[in-house]
């Protein structure tokens, strides 16, 4: 008699949607930065996920755990523009927007483009410039165009804006107001690396010889090819009770005694994106409670404000965005 028994322990589920392509090109991408930078996993992650989020990322460590390299290195993974500004006290909107020039030959005012022109933007030390450059920058991030002279002018497609910031070194910064803070996805902390880790970066670089870190980076991606990727991912189903646990995680940091601040309706939005974005590069088609909870601490940390007494006992944004998803049950 034939066995028709059916086990259910190799039962495989087929995806709505093919992410084999998405998940290859994730896969390159990391190959290709594991070639230079140690550790940092989950910078790379979070990254990617902007990226497939289209959205903005703030990147905060301490000089030299790598950030303003990895973002290097990504672009240069990918077949996009790049552009790398250094903000200073003394920068001006002019500097990273453009300008208008006159043209002696044809008697008239010609748009000289900025650096912000490109599809990723590297900003380092982003609280460096004065407010009003910090303004401009926001804008252009927010609208993805600008316009000058009566002309509007739109940003190509993918447009990333990667900023770093250090959290030391605070004499003669410009402090990001919480309106401008929310205008990034993701708040990326990056850390020192292990012992381990230390030690395999310093035997790189001993055997780097007369060799060039960007240049051990090969391209694996276009800039269609994100495009592509970016519509797949707001394919990704998300359950109804899952949606309500997105927005309870967020109601609570708007009732929590901890916090002077609470999350607002964006950051809600932003964690639905990243999660989306969490399960596109692990190969779903649907999002979990931990992609959820793997988007929701760099998306809210920098849009609440501990209190000042809680601030005082050394309470941080992101122990207490952690509590707050441990108290919040899963809706089922």
């Amino acid at each position: 008699m034939e066995d028709t028994t059916t086990n259910t322990n190799n039962l495989e589920f087929e995806n709505r949607i093919d992410l084999s392509e998405l998940q290859e090109s994730v896969y390159q991408i990391k190959s290709q930065l594991g070639k230079v930078i140690v550790g940092q996993k989950n910078m790379i992650d979070l990254l990617l996920v902007a990226i497939l989020s289209d959205g903005h990322a703030l990147i905060e460590g301490v000089p030299g755990v790598a950030k303003t390299i990895t973002a290097k290195l990504l672009s240069g993974t990918m077949s996009v523009d790049f552009s790398r500004i250094q903000f200073t006290p003394d920068l001006m909107p002019s500097d990273i927007l453009g300008t208008s020039v006159f043209n002696v030959k044809t008697s008239e005012f010609e748009f000289k483009k900025g650096p912000i022109f490109s599809n990723m933007v590297l900003i380092d030390e982003i609280n460096r410039a004065p407010a009003k450059t910090q303004a401009a920058l926001f804008e252009v991030m927010e609208e993805q165009q600008i316009t000058i002279d009566g002309a509007t002018y739109t940003m190509d497609s993918p447009f990333i804006v990667l900023a770093t910031q250090n959290p030391i070194e605070q004499e003669g910064t410009y402090r990001l107001p919480e309106a401008q803070l929310d205008r990034f996805l993701f708040k990326i902390n990056v850390d020192y690396p292990s012992a381990e880790e230390e030690l395999e970066i310093v035997t790189r670089e001993q055997a780097l010889i007369n060799g060039s870190k960007l240049g051990q980076i090969e391209t694996v991606i276009s800039a269609e090819a994100i495009q592509k990727y970016r519509q797949l991912v707001t394919q990704i189903k998300v359950e109804e009770h899952l949606l309500k646990y997105i927005s309870n995680i967020v109601v609570n940091t708007r009732n929590n005694s901890f916090l002077f601040l609470g999350a607002s309706p964006r950051a809600t939005i932003a964690i639905l994106k990243a999660s989306k974005a969490f399960a596109g590069i692990n190969g779903r088609d649907f999002v979990t409670p931990e992609d959820i909870k793997n988007a929701a601490i760099p998306v809210l940390q920098h849009r609440v404000i501990v209190t000042p007494e809680r601030e005082m006992e050394g309470l941080t944004s992101k122990q207490i965005i952690e509590q707050i998803i441990e108290s919040v049950e899963i809706p089922r």
